[in-house]
């Protein structure tokens, strides 16, 4: 089946990046494998959103997303806490608190903060692993299932949630078209994703540390408010959308590009005593964006 664009349904995809072969178990939270991906990158010619060349089966995808199991993420656990902070800061600022739900919520430490802060909300996540420590640890509601089956309620959520989770579906436009019908009137939803369109994807290419074997979209800031236009949400707020974690955990971020280099960086930063120190390094290339749902014509 020749693919189509997943922004503007194009079929004039042409070849953009040549990258390395995922391969098979690739499928981690974090990885280095810079340069990799499912299939080679193409380009629409009529919109510019790029994805790959070909989609891996969902059902396959969801077998191996509920295989997932990995710690890095739940020892940067005061980093993911304050991004999410940062996250719901930027939700509350269009909407009342109210209903919330998360997709994709790793280990439910933004669900954790949003109930701190007077919301009620619980989650979506395919990692076995992950929706266990979400309820057994973290202490909150998470179903463990993937994104496309689970039940959404209808019109009753003031925000949704999708923490570097668009990049990784297959159908994007399904998935909000599912959120736009979970949402009440006048709800938010929070996306944060990798910007393929900033200056840092473009001079890096196939090396930008944001081609991973799990990511099949590769959006720009408008193919994204396309997208989002296309399937019922006006763009509220589009701005960067810095990480924060440990310096240990950026420097063993450079394993992907030299790795004798990344562990001699992490090695002095542990004798100059801040290797755990918190930061949040904003090079421009991931977006966070606020999309309000709106009325659809009959």
């Amino acid at each position: 089946m020749t693919e189509t664009c997943r922004v503007c349904g194009a079929a004039r995809l042409a070849g953009h990046l040549t990258v390395k072969s995922a391969g098979r178990g690739h499928l981690v939270a974090t990885t280095t494998s810079y340069g990799s991906a499912p299939d080679d990158i193409v380009r629409c010619a009529g919109c510019g959103h790029m994805q790959v060349a070909s989609f891996p089966a969902s059902a396959a995808l969801g077998e191996a997303y509920a295989e997932v199991s990995e710690a890095a993420y739940v020892a940067e656990e005061r980093g993911q806490r304050a991004t999410a902070a940062r996250t719901l800061a930027q939700i509350e600022r269009h909407v009342g608190r109210g209903r919330l739900c998360d997709l994709g919520c790793w280990v439910g430490y933004l669900l954790s903060e949003a109930r701190a802060r007077g919301w009620e909300g619980w989650g979506v996540e395919p990692s076995r692993f992950a929706a266990q420590y979400a309820r057994e640890v973290t202490g909150v509601e998470v179903l463990c299932a993937t994104i496309e089956a689970v039940p959404l309620p209808h019109a009753k959520l003031q925000a949704v949630v999708l923490g570097d989770v668009i990049e990784h579906l297959p159908e994007p436009g399904e998935a909000l078209d599912r959120i736009h019908a979970a949402l009440a009137p006048g709800g938010v939803v929070h996306l944060a994703l990798p910007d393929a369109g900033s200056a840092v994807a473009r001079a890096l290419g196939a090396r930008w540390w944001s081609v991973l074997p799990t990511h099949v979209h590769y959006f720009t800031r408008p193919s994204l408010a396309a997208l989002l236009a296309r399937h019922g949400f006006s763009v509220e707020l589009m701005t960067t959308a810095p990480k924060a974690f440990s310096v240990r955990y950026y420097l063993q971020r450079l394993e992907g590009y030299s790795p004798p280099s990344s562990a001699a960086a992490v090695a002095v930063a542990g004798r100059l005593g801040v290797a755990e120190r918190l930061v949040w390094p904003d090079f421009r290339d991931r977006m966070a964006v606020v999309a309000r749902r709106r009325e659809r014509r009959a």
